[in-house]
């Protein structure tokens, strides 16, 4: 058997051992820790905005805690520091958490900016008109900030994916782990790792092309803020 041919015969069998971890842990870790991490992002970026005293000094440590340090450094702490401290948690609860308070603290400076961005007039006008600050900001400036920030939340989206790889470091076997256990048995990395690639680039793919058909419908139902 030839070197191509032994070549070949391994990306066909290792497709699916690759593919089965990126369908069961890879994807689901994404969009799991993307939820949370939108719903994190909605309430950080709304506390800032609203100038609550006390919460609003919180959420701004806990931007700058989680933009200022690396993802992988992250983990390690959840995953390997914690236990120290009494607090044992799984590998995939671990991964969970860092990846919803990371992206939870990237999302919420696209958020803030994204109300910020909303004319300030329309707050005045709606509370001027006996509507609360809750009708006012879930009614009229939550839409606009949320059709101005979809294009970046996307591209979050797109990295969280990619960043999932780094949950290997903690052993949730997902797409890159997999290709690692492989290409310790069969001392091909340059193959295994290529391939892997592929996958993480047909997903990421898949992905901006949807971004861009929602942003076209975004775009025929009005204008983003100003």
């Amino acid at each position: 058997m030839t070197r191509a041919e032994r070549v070949w015969q391994l990306l066909t069998t290792s497709f699916s051992q690759i593919l089965i971890p990126g369908l069961e842990v890879t994807i689901p870790l994404t969009v799991i820790s993307f939820v949370f991490g939108l719903i994190i992002a909605l309430l950080t970026a709304l506390v800032q905005v609203a100038h609550i005293k006390g919460l609003r000094s919180l959420a701004r440590f806990y931007v700058w805690i989680f933009r200022g340090t690396p993802m992988l450094v992250q983990l390690y702490i959840v995953f390997y520091g914690l236990p120290k401290m009494g607090l044992i948690l799984d590998a995939i609860p671990s991964a969970l958490i860092v990846f919803s308070l990371n992206t939870g603290a990237y999302a919420s400076e696209t958020m803030r900016a994204a109300i910020e961005a909303v004319p300030k007039g329309q707050m005045e006008a709606g509370l001027c008109a006996g509507m609360s600050y809750t009708d006012v900001m879930f009614r009229l400036i939550l839409p606009q900030a949320l059709r101005t920030a979809f294009p970046p939340l996307s591209n979050t989206l797109i990295g969280l994916v990619k960043d999932t790889s780094l949950a290997a470091n903690i052993t949730v076997t997902e797409m890159f782990l997999a290709a690692q256990r492989i290409a310790a048995r069969t001392y091909e990395p340059f193959v295994l790792y290529c391939e892997v690639g592929v996958l993480y680039l047909l997903i990421c793919t898949v992905l901006t092309r949807l971004q861009r058909i929602c942003e076209k419908k975004l775009e025929r139902r009005g204008p983003r803020a100003a």
